[in-house]
């Protein structure tokens, strides 16, 4: 962790860090990532500095380093991730309970920053802040260089939602609730709004992990789950995660987590039934909408993207209570050095790749 030198506290808090933070830096498609030194930062009240523990590759950072999503550089990526509280702003900072944060406090952040004020986050949209902030999709600049998950640290700023985990569970459980299990979650929930899962028939296009997670929790719901995968050692994997055989009924809820079954979702649900768009998060071409059949047969479509800050701490008191009982451990099939994650991301995009290949400092 090494060692922290705080000088005399201030409207900004200046915190040296021995030895020097590293980040790793993508430059833009086609070049190799670059690694920089950062020896200190400056936290402003409520702000956090975390050590990384773990971070794990999200299909969206593999989508944006071969070009086939936007994003500003120089960018450091990432955004699953799990650490340690070593640092705090002067005034300190809350957990999502209510809390104050502790030096050591084991925890996990939202994916977005939220100012808590604009019409949105008073709707109970605080992923959709007017001034929305995204660690792992800002810019190197304004917000310092420990601005994602793939380095050894990251300056959390307030808005951020941080949730305390147990420290029973692995890390690379964990790492991927930022992202993968609290948006499967939202997305449970939003169908929950609609049906009682005890006994309704769910089906999730997409054995990825948002899928995977989304089948697990509708299963401890009392759902009866369908996955559907082109791949089939996804779909054999989808049975360790709650996944029943074929439904025998239309599914009163559709949830489309791959992106790319979005006709099929909308064509498969049953009358009166709920699907939830979640897998829809990069560019692809437009789908036909049959609109008349959607009107006649009562159908309700919702959109998922990210989650709020409840959301985050529900999904990872999933993940310490009943989804103990699903493979989540095995989710991260290869760890690899901070370092070697040029490498990493090749892997990461592999046919063969497994759901979330882990990335530790100094491995």
């Amino acid at each position: 962790m090494g060692t922290l030198l705080i000088r005399p506290p201030g409207h900004r808090r200046d915190v040296a860090l021995r030895p020097a933070a590293t980040a790793m830096v993508w430059v833009g498609e086609g070049h190799p990532h670059e690694t920089i030194a950062v020896p200190g930062i400056a936290l402003a009240d409520g702000d956090v500095l975390v050590a990384v523990e773990m971070s794990t590759i999200c299909g969206s950072d593999v989508h944006t380093v071969q070009g086939r999503r936007s994003a500003p550089t120089p960018l450091v990526l990432g955004h699953e991730s799990v650490g340690r509280v070593i640092a705090t702003g002067d005034s300190g900072a809350n957990a999502v309970d209510g809390t104050p944060l502790r030096i050591g406090d084991r925890v996990v952040w939202s994916v977005t920053v939220s100012c808590a004020s604009c019409d949105r986050c008073l709707q109970g949209l605080p992923q959709k802040c007017r001034t929305l902030g995204k660690y792992g999709h800002d810019r190197v600049g304004a917000h310092g260089d420990l601005t994602g998950a793939f380095g050894t640290h990251v300056q959390l700023r307030e808005g951020t939602a941080i949730v305390r985990v147990p420290e029973a569970l692995p890390a690379s459980v964990l790492a991927p609730a930022s992202c993968a299990t609290a948006t499967a979650w939202a997305a449970v929930a939003r169908a929950g709004r609609d049906h009682d899962l005890d006994g309704a028939t769910v089906r999730i296009h997409g054995a990825g992990l948002v899928g995977l997670s989304a089948a697990a929790i509708a299963a401890e719901q009392g759902a009866t789950v369908e996955v559907l995968d082109p791949n089939p050692a996804r779909r054999a994997l989808a049975t360790r995660f709650g996944a029943a055989d074929a439904l025998s009924r239309e599914p009163d809820v559709v949830i489309e987590a791959s992106g790319h079954a979005v006709v099929a979702a909308l064509d498969g649900v049953a009358v009166g039934g709920t699907v939830v768009l979640v897998g829809s998060v990069f560019p692809a071409d437009p789908v036909p909408f049959d609109a008349e059949s959607i009107v006649r047969r009562l159908v309700t479509v919702a959109g998922i993207h990210n989650y709020t800050g409840a959301e985050l701490a529900e999904a990872v008191a999933f993940l310490a209570g009943r989804g103990r009982a699903y493979p989540f451990a095995d989710a991260v099939g290869a760890v690899r050095s901070l370092l070697d994650i040029d490498e990493a991301l090749v892997e990461a995009a592999g046919p063969e790749a497994p759901l979330r290949i882990g990335l530790v400092p100094g491995r």
